[in-house]
């Protein structure tokens, strides 16, 4: 499958994503299949669709959350930083990991 066909039918699920956005899901969907010519199946398409969606925006609400807190610990002497705040910190690195593998498609970063 072209990307830009993929687009197309990516833009009939999202029709009112931006460019950026449209282009954005392409690469999760391939990213998402062993075989990109998978993605010509409908069936296949919208179950990969909803799976990828479902897992852009609990990345999205993850990273919200602890860019929250990160900033909160920004804001704190790291000279003084408690057991929990280092916890954050590696909680955040965990995020960002799971966030990288979305894009990248690496099963290798799974932890």
């Amino acid at each position: 499958m072209k990307c830009n066909s993929l687009a197309e039918r990516v833009q009939t699920f999202q029709p009112d994503s931006s460019a950026r956005d449209v282009a954005r899901l392409c690469l999760l969907l391939t990213n998402a299949v062993e075989n990109e010519e998978q993605l010509d199946q409908e069936g296949v398409l919208h179950q990969t669709w909803k799976e990828t969606n479902l897992r852009l925006q609990a990345a999205t609400d993850q990273h919200a959350a602890m860019t929250e807190e990160l900033e909160n610990l920004a804001r704190s002497d790291p000279r003084k930083f408690t057991p929990d705040q280092i916890w954050v910190l590696i909680r955040a690195i965990k995020v960002q990991s799971q966030v990288l593998q979305l894009y990248v498609g690496d099963t290798a970063l799974d932890v």
